[in-house]
């Protein structure tokens, strides 16, 4: 078999090298995506592909805005052609009619994105291409749709079957060590010393979720903490001075930072599969770890309070856990979900709001979002089914009793702005 590969991998390589020596002058890259669309020549093909991914690194802003508006445009569906096969396959359900359908709905531009992506080590450039379309067309209805078309092609790209799950260790190797350091979005790692106190001892691990075509770029990664205890504060979890235990002693394992490192993968979701697979390698790994639970920030709280006119009362804890979880029970957005978005994320996976901490994030992040409040998300993995379905259902938000008795007794009116 390795012979095999190896040949067909020199076959593939040398129609690459073939296709990149066809030489395409200085024509106009929007010219190259029509006429890439419309190609049947696989060796014309790759040369178009690369020449267009090669020439989009070399745009301005304004040159890259102006090719997503062509192809947002040129490369759309024809409403007219839609309608007829519609009507088509309506009167006459078939193969054909359907075919037919399917070839008008889809936009062309998609096949566009699919071709380009036959050059080797094209998945990541397109990653990198939508993360440039959301950066600069985040204003513009016109290429709304065009980043659907990213989102739904990224979607069977990267689904879970495809993603590999690795532990990620201090003997991991030196460029995947830098990208967790730069890619870290909850709790910063401020040095390698800092690092290495969150991979090395015994009782912290921590895995990412790699895509074949991207060996070298984590797309997402969760850090874990072993504990005896479910802990309340952050700076207790990362404390330098902290003692390590064995993995074996622990009890719980504290999903305290989940970050997502490629921003052309937005709104494509790993986080929920990422926990559940954690938590299912670690329960056979470590039999003595009976409970699993985060240690979340609450990144909307202070907005929300600003919003109501509240004052926060970090001075006051108790007063403080009751704002907190008054607002990770009640406070909702226009469809009825969580306004939170850390809250929405895993309430959605299926986990309960377990318990409130007051100044348990004292970092200048964590005084400014939430005012030094967090919460633990529990994930029973014999409920985590249920609660999902539950919520998607109702929208309802399951928290433990001693929570909803917290959120109850929360009293604005001493706290109110005057």
């Amino acid at each position: 078999m390795t012979l095999l590969a190896d040949l067909l991998s020199t076959v593939f390589e040398r129609r690459y090298r073939t296709a990149k020596s066809v030489h395409l002058g200085g024509r106009p890259l929007a010219e190259l995506a029509e006429e890439l669309v419309g190609t049947a020549g696989e060796t014309s093909g790759l040369a178009l592909a690369d020449e267009i991914l090669a020439r989009f690194e070399t745009l301005t802003d304004q040159q890259r805005l102006e090719f997503f508006r062509h192809i947002a445009t040129a490369l759309d569906i024809d409403p007219e052609a839609v309608r007829s096969t519609l009507d088509a396959y309506e009167r006459e359900p078939s193969k054909q009619t359907y075919r037919a359908f399917l070839t008008a709905a889809e936009p062309r531009r998609q096949e566009l994105i699919r071709r380009l992506n036959r050059v080797p080590g094209a998945t990541g450039q397109l990653v990198r291409l939508r993360a440039e379309l959301l950066r600069l067309g985040a204003q513009e209805p016109q290429l709304a749709a065009l980043d659907l078309d990213f989102r739904h092609l990224f979607a069977s790209w990267f689904n879970r079957g495809f993603l590999v799950l690795r532990p990620i260790s201090w003997e991991s190797p030196a460029h995947i060590l830098e990208k967790i350091i730069a890619y870290e979005a909850v709790h910063a790692i401020t040095s390698w010393d800092d690092l290495r106190r969150r991979l090395k001892p015994d009782d912290r691990r921590c895995f990412a979720f790699f895509h074949p075509s991207m060996p070298d770029e984590p797309l997402i990664f969760v850090e874990v903490a072993m504990t005896k205890g479910v802990p309340s504060s952050i700076q207790t979890l990362l404390t330098e001075d902290r003692t390590p235990i064995s993995a074996h002693e622990a009890d719980t394992a504290v999903f305290y930072s989940i970050s997502n490192c490629q921003k052309g993968l937005a709104s494509i979701s790993f986080g929920n599969s990422l926990i559940k697979q954690v938590a299912s390698d670690l329960s056979l790994e470590m039999p003595g770890i009976k409970t699993f639970v985060t240690l979340s920030p609450i990144p909307g709280l202070a907005a929300w309070a600003r919003q109501e006119g509240l004052e926060m009362p970090t001075q006051e804890p108790e007063n403080m856990r009751a704002m907190a979880a008054h607002y990770l029970l009640n406070a909702k957005d226009h469809g009825g979900s969580p306004l939170d978005p850390v809250a929405r994320f895993h309430l959605g996976n299926g986990a309960v709001v377990h318990a409130v901490h007051a100044a348990a994030d004292t970092s200048e992040q964590g005084l400014a979002q939430s005012g030094g409040a967090m919460v633990n998300y529990l994930y029973d993995l014999s409920r985590v089914a249920q609660n999902h379905e539950v919520f998607e259902t109702s929208r309802a938000v399951m928290a433990k009793p001693d929570v909803n008795a917290l959120a109850e007794s929360a009293d604005f009116d001493p706290i109110r702005e005057r």
